[in-house]
């Protein structure tokens, strides 16, 4: 991987060593997601996008109402937490509607997601961090997160994607923070790990891809020594000459050479000391623990619910996601790859006004052409950061290919660089990859959970050119940072649904495949 520059050596910050500047960074990027999340929440008083469901569903659970829901339960449980605790608030109960079921403030069913959501910039930069120990990775990590669009937009309704990202985020920091401390100190963090990522598949199934992420770089060495071994296999047996001792013997160096590539640079980076884990501890810590996380999150729903039980549940919901619908089942839905470009982002609020100071929406709403003040809220992601997002990946993916026929199979010896990039790449395609068998529709937040992947590539990489002792590469990465934070200021009345004209909506609308 030299086509992209090493940093140079940083030189003794002239701040004293003892000034916290890195916390006080993260600390004022956390702020300004949470101003971000909590500013105007509970402006449109009504039910947004798929807040149908959800809300309805959280305020079921509080008032004892039998209902189905098509994924799993914990999601709603958070959101009627928040609920109660928002209904107990001195504040918040300026906007009420009983579109629940039941009067609830605007506030109640929001504040919540918004309040975890304005974490998730903090979640990646501990990642980031403990990927590289590199302060000025983890910090470039935490502020792609807080100024992409479709994340800020899921935080700031009552919807279940934030949680899914985030349990399956700490779910792999956990792990991360396991493989850094010695294998007799790791039980308790890779319990934990186990924890989360069964509390992210709780959320929906596809959570389940942070999960396959981790079994996928486990499983590297492994496939790369069977692809060895039958190579060389092949190559004996058509070299009769060569005794079977010194077959033995060759294919016993190779799979020292494995043991010792898998296990090569543990100190520099945590993810390789993924290999050390052994079958049973993969069984145990991200295969039992986490199955008995997602069924235990079902407890109260079967309390509440006893019919059907939890293996009919099951079923309902797989049978319900196979008859859903295809691909056209609804205007908004999307192709798997059309996410990749960003192509389809889905509109959960559009209503029109006459002027500032009316209430929106309006019911009945305004006759067609008659509004002149549009009022959107736009779930996309901050194009400029997305469409480098998904060049950086596929460029980590091309790279590590090119290296790995480049060095040969016989001379495998994966450094720091190869392994964050394997990381990178696992986590990604596992995120991504098996929606390609998915046909029924699907929106383009289902590829959050892929995009953080995507956007920590684009960081690493930003972050090792404004290391670099090259001028232009310096100017080239504070350029990509500059121009994504840009971007996000353009858009982000639409993803806060600020007051537009017309010509300032079609401004932001670069694609029809956008608006319809």
């Amino acid at each position: 991987m030299r086509t992209i520059p090493q940093p140079k050596t940083q030189n003794p910050s002239p701040v004293s060593p003892h000034f916290p500047w890195f916390t006080l960074a993260l600390v004022g990027i956390w702020v300004i997601s949470l101003i971000l999340r909590f500013w105007g929440l509970e402006r449109f008083n009504t039910l947004v996008f798929d807040e149908v469901y959800y809300a309805k569903f959280a305020n079921k659970y509080l008032i004892g109402e039998d209902f189905f829901n098509a994924h799993p339960p914990l999601s709603q449980y958070i959101i009627a937490i928040g609920i109660w605790i928002g209904s107990h608030l001195p504040f918040g109960h300026d906007r009420i509607n009983g579109f629940t079921g039941s009067l609830r403030s605007t506030f109640s069913y929001r504040w919540l997601n918004a309040f975890i959501g304005s974490f998730l910039p903090l979640i990646v930069a501990a990642i980031a961090y403990q990927l590289t120990s590199r302060r000025s990775y983890s910090l470039i990590a935490a502020i792609f997160a807080t100024v992409d669009g479709l994340f800020l937009v899921e935080s700031r309704y009552a919807l279940n994607n934030i949680y899914l990202v985030g349990f399956g985020l700490l779910g792999q920091l956990f792990l991360l923070l396991a493989l850094k401390k010695p294998p007799c100190q790791r039980r308790n963090q890779l319990a934990i790990a186990g924890i989360f990522f069964g509390a992210s598949a709780a959320i929906k199934w596809n959570g389940l891809g942070f999960l396959l992420g981790v079994y996928l770089i486990w499983l590297i060495p492994g496939i790369i020594a069977a692809i060895a071994s039958i190579r060389f296999d092949n190559i004996f047996s058509y070299h009769e000459q060569v005794s079977s001792t010194r077959k033995k013997n060759f294919l016993k160096k190779w799979q020292r050479r494995v043991k010792s590539f898998s296990k090569s640079h543990l100190s520099s980076t945590a993810i390789a000391n993924l290999t050390q884990l052994n079958f049973w501890q993969m069984v145990l810590y991200l295969g039992i623990i986490p199955a008995l996380s997602y069924s235990i999150s079902w407890i109260p729903h079967l309390l509440m619910v006893p019919k059907p039980g939890f293996w009919e549940m099951q079923q309902e919901i797989l049978t319900f996601h196979q008859n859903v619908g295809g691909i056209y089942a609804h205007p908004y839905c999307s192709r798997w790859y059309s996410w990749i470009f960003m192509q389809h982002p889905v509109a959960y609020f559009y209503h029109t006004a006459r002027n500032t100071t009316e209430t929106v929406p309006q019911y009945p709403p305004l006759p067609t052409g008659t509004g002149t003040v549009i009022y959107d809220v736009h779930a996309m992601g901050n194009p400029i950061l997305w469409w480098l997002s998904s060049i950086a990946i596929f460029l980590l993916l091309l790279l590590f290919i090119f290296w790995l026929f480049r060095r040969g199979l016989g001379k495998i010896s994966l450094t720091t660089t190869t392994w964050i990039a394997l990381y990178l790449v696992c986590n990604y395609a596992a995120n991504l990859l098996p929606w390609m068998k998915v046909s029924r529709c699907t929106f383009i937040y289902h590829y959050m959970s892929a995009s953080v992947f995507a956007q920590l590539a684009l960081a690493w990489i930003v972050e090792r050119w404004i290391a670099s002792e090259k001028l232009f590469y310096r100017r080239a990465g504070i350029a990509v940072v500059l121009s994504i934070i840009l971007a996000f200021w353009f858009w982000l009345p639409i993803y806060l649904g600020l007051p537009l004209s017309e010509q300032g909506f079609q401004m932001r609308m670069w694609f029809s495949s956008w608006i319809n």
